[in-house]
């Protein structure tokens, strides 16, 4: 049975805490691969500040490049109109046999606004979720998010769901499982990284040299 995971994004730009998180996923759950999505127009992002969708696509190959379980997905790039994960997850699905299984990987943050998604409620129908927190004192409010997480399910998606201790994750009769996992904690995001970039600030140790190249020949977040 192959296992992989998807994970959207705008990665803008692709970063350690990304590629980190997802390794780290990727062998917790013996995923054979994590496949990177990133999107085209997000449909919850101001898209003023982002950079170019193929500049964004190039740096994750570049990223990943080293890391043969990760992988990069053009998908969104080439469909017309906002990003929405739904037509995404389909999209893979539409591939899927016997012998494949998909799961939709996605940040605490983002899930607890899952409500807000595209045929939401839909997407837990199709495609077990794990869940990323990041525990430490810049996320103070992971363990207790985590643990209200079954109210947020059964009050925002559908009632019936239950948390399973052996599994670690949240099961429903009906709907996909919701795993849980607290990945490692790291300082970095890609609006820092946007923001030092702009002031000519060093990003050595925050992307991989071969992105932070790509970043200054092309210009970025100047």
């Amino acid at each position: 049975m192959k296992r992989i995971g998807l994970l959207g994004g705008t990665f803008n730009p692709v970063h350690f805490g990304h590629l980190r998180s997802a390794v780290e996923v990727q062998t917790r759950f013996a995923l054979d691969s994590v496949c990177f999505i990133p999107s085209a127009i997000p449909p919850h992002k101001d898209s003023s500040c982002i950079a170019d969708a193929m500049d964004r696509l190039e740096m994750i190959r570049m990223a990943i490049s080293d890391y043969s379980a990760l992988t990069v997905s053009d998908v969104e790039l080439k469909r017309s109109g906002p990003s929405y994960t739904i037509d995404t997850v389909k999209y893979f699905k539409s591939f899927q046999t016997d012998q494949t299984d998909f799961y939709l990987i996605v940040g605490l943050d983002a899930f607890l606004e899952i409500d807000t998604w595209k045929s939401f409620r839909e997407l837990f129908g199709l495609v077990p979720f794990i869940v990323m927190a990041r525990p430490g004192p810049n996320y103070a409010d992971s363990t207790a998010e985590l643990m209200n997480l079954g109210d947020f399910l059964n009050a925002k998606i559908s009632q019936g769901y239950y948390f399973s201790k052996q599994d670690s994750c949240y099961m429903h009769e009906v709907n996909k499982p919701v795993y849980i996992f607290e990945v490692s904690q790291m300082d970095i995001s890609s609006s820092k990284i946007r923001r030092m970039a702009q002031k000519g600030e060093p990003i050595c140790f925050l992307v991989p040299a071969n992105v932070e190249l790509f970043i200054k020949s092309k210009g970025l977040y100047r």
